[in-house]
């Protein structure tokens, strides 16, 4: 049996499997629950589990809103995503003197010179918005554009309600979000490390510059990580955040924290002033009490004799492997065999090994997944749900597999054929010459009208 009839199989068997289980949890579906007994003053808020993206809590996380300096963070991630660390940013007229007099800024002058490094550290831990619109100016030249590959990033990770129409979140019309948008935009960019230790950091000071003989201190303003004004709202599982305001768009935050292994980001919108802080603790306690992380591979079984959520996948079961990296966040009071699991088509650009996902779901809410491994993707290249659109389930990746064995047995016969047509026709003559000594010998006299008679010797002929 071949490879990819091994695989068929394999995939049928999770199939059948994956209606058995189904069944199983239809029947458990009463018994589920989802804990649901903390409230906020922000008018939106949502807390994602960060590797998984399971949504643990959420209130009017659809509702549009004004972002404020959260909007940072998407400057942030697309900066990071094409930009060197080291690359000069130069401080334009534009940059310095095109944002509100007044806001959050750390005195650029025109023509100052930071690295992307220094600028963005001043765009997140103070908050600056010359930064935030000169580091756009460097990306992509002007602001329109910059702004044009903010919605692109908006729309490739998924948001439902953002529009961007700037890069540091002055008050804008054109500018929205909503909690659950602000929420993919976020656990984006914290994948990112660098982002990651931005946001995470207390104190930064940015060298002398070609206009500041000076260094410039720089603070971070999330006071659930560094004391700042008061030390009244430290949070000791806090990795970092962003913060916004404006009178419009009120308080607006975002936190990153990590307890028992598991990181969460929290957004609140539209909040009072010191409530943002207070409602994404509570909010953190409560998630952190009320569920638990579990790894795929830990119960997720791919052997024939071990029967569990993922059911029987089939006896070449060593052709296919659960992700080690594969999690699912349920609440406690649930057991990992309450949750329903699911085969899907799934590709990964930078894994070409990745032929499936399981999705897991409890609760009818996503609680995380595990990609399923082809461990002999090396002596193939091409993987079930190649060649299939994706609107019918496939990768949609299109695939023709080299079968060289074959090419080169039709090749020989091609030569071979060739070469029996040349030797016939290089021996045509003599070939022509023996059928027509064969014919001869072998042809029967041909009749006519006259009879010879033999007498004595002479021939005569005779008509009939």
């Amino acid at each position: 049996m071949n490879i990819k009839r091994k695989l068929a199989k394999a995939l049928a068997f999770i199939f059948i499997a994956n209606s058995i289980f189904s069944m199983k949890s239809i029947q458990a579906e009463a018994a589920d629950y989802w804990p649901s007994g903390v409230d906020v003053v922000a008018e939106s808020a949502i807390v994602m589990e960060e590797e998984t993206g399971t949504i643990l809590y959420s209130k009017n996380m659809d509702d549009v809103h004004y972002p404020a300096s959260i909007t940072k963070i998407m400057t942030a991630l697309i900066v990071l995503e094409n930009c060197d660390l080291d690359e000069t940013v130069t401080f334009s007229a534009e940059a310095v003197y095109g944002t509100e007099l007044g806001s959050s800024s750390i005195a650029r002058d025109v023509g100052e010179e930071m690295t992307v490094e220094q600028t963005l550290y001043g765009m997140m831990l103070e908050s600056a918005n010359e930064c935030a619109y000169a580091l756009g100016e460097h990306v992509a030249g002007d602001m329109d554009s910059f702004v044009d590959m903010m919605n692109a990033k908006a729309k490739e990770l998924g948001c439902k309600n953002t529009h961007f129409n700037n890069s540091n979140g002055l008050p804008d019309e054109e500018h929205y979000t909503s909690a659950y948008d602000m929420a993919l935009i976020s656990r984006a960019a914290y994948k990112i490390p660098k982002f990651a230790e931005i946001v995470g950091t207390k104190n930064y000071t940015i060298p002398a510059t070609n206009k500041h003989s000076d260094p410039t201190p720089l603070n971070n303003h999330h006071q659930m990580l560094h004391y700042y004004k008061t030390n009244q709202y430290l949070y000791e599982y806090c990795l970092g955040g962003k913060t916004g305001y404006t009178v419009v768009a009120g308080a607006t935050l975002v936190t990153y924290a990590k307890k028992d292994g598991m990181t969460l980001v929290c957004v609140v919108m539209k909040d009072t002033t010191t409530d943002e802080y207070t409602d994404t603790t509570n909010l953190f306690e409560y998630c952190f009490d009320n569920f638990s992380k579990y790894a795929v591979a830990d119960f997720a079984s791919i052997s024939e004799d071990d029967v569990n959520v993922t059911g029987v996948l089939s006896e070449n079961s060593e052709l296919i492997k659960v992700d080690e990296d594969g999690i699912i966040v349920i609440p406690k009071t649930a057991s990992i065999l309450d949750v329903t699991s699911t085969v899907v088509p799934y590709s990964d650009e930078e894994d070409s090994s990745v032929i499936g996902q399981l999705q897991y779901s409890y609760a009818d809410k996503s609680v995380g997944y595990a990609n399923l491994i082809f461990t002999n993707a090396d002596t193939t290249g091409s993987y079930p749900f190649d060649n299939i659109p994706v609107e019918d389930g496939g990768s949609g990746k299109e695939y023709i597999q080299v079968d060289y064995p074959k090419i080169g047995l039709v090749i020989l016969i091609v030569l071979a054929v060739i070469c029996l047509i040349m030797f016939i026709r290089s021996k045509s003559s003599e070939i022509l010459l023996f059928r027509h000594r064969y014919m001869s010998r072998h042809q029967k006299p041909q009749k006519t009208n006259m009879t010879i008679i033999r007498d004595n010797g002479k021939k005569r002929k005779r008509r009939r």
